[in-house]
């Protein structure tokens, strides 16, 4: 028996539980907010392409009968966290979505104070089958629940029951901190006949996914020992894990086992507020994951994106054979602004997610779909920039835009020196940003930029020559994108593993949509999100500039950019 489809939702939660030293706040809470609901929704900064509902606050998708739904954490009241649900969107494309009635809120003992973060599973024979965290008390004490369609033939899947005689189908078992126990992930079949989940915890600073065993779905067991810990990550929010394959990009059943393949393990971190991932081996006689030493196993390891982006699940989607995650990204506003524009948070394109073919990290792309929104296009070919030059691309919205670019240079003998105290890539980009001159860089894109360049995020590519290989910075900088200054602007970055010795060239493609730049380094190599509000760069106010700012010349080889149409959302 294997899994044919799954269904996980994209979860962030937002709780405050009780620690040993006192009270443990993984989201600010709003009380005289959370319940205000703006008379009218202000669209100047809501995304044209990019998943939000209608108004209110927001924090993964299934394919079923011919439909793939999205649940999110939702505040149908307001636009701060509060009142949570479980909103519930449908789409026959991944890109246009038609909003449901929530498909969970509040009603029962076992979910009193709250039906937060969950995972589904299609039964083979009989339909989906929701897990999720249910909250019974005001201390935060957590419990798994489940949940089933009422109709599971309605292909909409608009009304869920709650079996009494069911939940909670699991507790913390003694000794642990029932605080901290949520998150059930989507179950795979083993060939030992038993179902699997694991959920996120942590004892004392040390992170933990512990992993349980049913036969029916229904009594679960824990096993002797969490299939994976690492010691000081602090609590392992949204744990996912799903094989991949050693070759080709197409996506695995969760059930999946072999030589040829590998299996991903990812946590949110509650602690750094980002995701980490590693890849490695999965013993299932053992109920044990053992992560490859290629990678950082905690905070300094590898992350599906080095922006704003978190809670985030992937499903198998089997029309296409492939895996998808969805991320989530919140706002970096004020909470009041929030409250005044009527809408808080979005969901990050879905993108398609496959093995490197150096074994060593994953790749990301857009899934095809986003392309049937591509309207106008606009070309660039072959025009050299020499220090300081910027070149402007005409002809397209570019305040709604999807550019792919690849730069090209002769030589790397002008790259600075790469100090191994630069172990930070975040740091490193917050002192070398785009003004700051170099050899080989920075180079590469200002998006949502003002006429005159007062506003601008700048996502940019600088070379370093270390020790035995080149150092490759990518980074999206906000330091520039808003005239408000009262905003989060952070230079978000990573490292794009990649051997510039025979090829050098390096490849960008950025999401541009009023209040996101959504950006991927070299194929999905290294990806960043920012979300920035610009106060000159607005709709058709927006340009978009190619730059470079270092000594080595520079050619656009080649650049494509598209005025991107606005998605349905109902």
């Amino acid at each position: 028996m294997s899994l044919t489809n799954c269904l996980c939702l994209i979860v962030f939660i937002l709780v405050c539980v009780l620690c040993n030293n006192g009270v443990e706040a993984f989201h600010d809470i709003y009380p005289g907010l959370q319940s205000i609901s703006a008379p009218s929704v202000n669209k100047l900064h809501r995304t044209g392409f990019h998943f939000q509902p209608n108004r209110n606050w927001i924090n993964g998708p299934m394919y079923y009968r011919g439909i793939y739904h999205l649940f999110y954490q939702y505040n149908p009241k307001g636009a701060v966290w509060g009142n949570i649900v479980w909103g519930h969107s449908v789409s026959k494309d991944l890109i246009n979505w038609k909003e449901l009635e929530p498909a969970l809120f509040p009603s029962k003992p076992f979910d009193k104070y709250g039906c937060w973060s969950g995972s589904a599973t299609i039964l083979p024979g009989k339909g989906p089958v929701i897990l999720y965290t249910g909250v019974v008390d005001k201390q935060s004490n957590e419990v798994q629940c489940i949940a089933i369609p009422a109709n599971a033939s309605d292909p909409l899947l608009t009304n869920w029951v709650k079996p009494d005689r069911l939940n909670p189908i699991l507790t913390a078992d003694h000794g642990m901190n029932g605080s901290v126990f949520r998150d059930p992930t989507t179950a795979w079949f083993g060939k030992d006949g038993h179902w699997r989940i694991l959920i996120g915890g942590k004892t004392g600073d040390t992170g933990v996914a512990y992993l349980y065993r049913s036969k029916n779905f229904l009594k679960w067991i824990r096993a002797k020992h969490p299939i994976h810990s690492a010691k000081r990550t602090g609590m392992w929010e949204c744990p996912d894990f799903y094989p991949v394959s050693l070759e080709g990009k197409n996506g695995l059943d969760l059930s999946m086992m072999g030589n040829n393949v590998k299996h991903v393990l990812k946590n949110s971190l509650d602690i750094t507020r980002y995701e980490y991932y590693t890849i490695g081996t999965y013993l299932q006689n053992q109920d044990k994951y053992i992560p490859d030493k290629t990678s950082e196993d905690g905070w300094g390891g590898l992350r599906y994106d080095y922006g704003n982006f978190y809670a985030s699940k992937s499903f198998f989607d089997p029309t296409k054979n492939r895996r998808i995650i969805w991320g989530w990204a919140n706002e970096s506003d004020t909470k009041e602004d929030d409250v005044k524009k009527g809408w808080a948070g979005i969901q990050a394109i879905p993108r398609t997610v496959w093995l490197d073919s150096s074994r060593r990290q994953l790749r990301q792309w857009p899934v095809e779909e986003l392309n049937r929104l591509r309207g106008k296009q606009v070309e660039m070919k072959n025009r050299k920039l020499k220090k300081g030059g910027y070149l402007e691309v005409k002809g397209i919205t570019a305040s709604q835009a999807d550019v792919e670019v690849t730069f090209s240079f002769s030589s790397l003998d002008k790259a600075e020196a790469f100090d191994p105290k630069w172990e930070n890539a975040e740091d490193l980009c917050a002192q070398k940003g785009s003004k700051v001159p170099g050899g080989v860089g920075p180079f590469g894109l200002l998006t949502l930029a003002s006429k005159k360049l007062e506003e601008y995020t700048s996502v940019f590519f600088r070379v370093f020559k270390a020790s035995n290989k080149h150092k490759i910075l990518m980074c999206s900088d906000a330091k520039s994108s808003s005239l408000n200054r009262e905003l989060y602007k952070p230079s978000f970055a990573g490292f794009v593993n990649v051997d510039l010795g025979n090829n050098k060239k390096l490849s960008l493609r950025s999401l541009i949509d009023h209040s996101v730049v959504e950006s991927f380094g070299v194929g999905g190599k290294t990806n960043i999100l920012s979300r920035v509000y610009p106060t000159l760069a607005l709709k058709e106010k927006a340009h978009l500039f190619v730059f470079n700012n270092g000594t080595e010349h520079i050619t656009v080889e080649n650049l494509k950019a598209w005025s991107m149409k606005t998605a349905s959302r109902n």
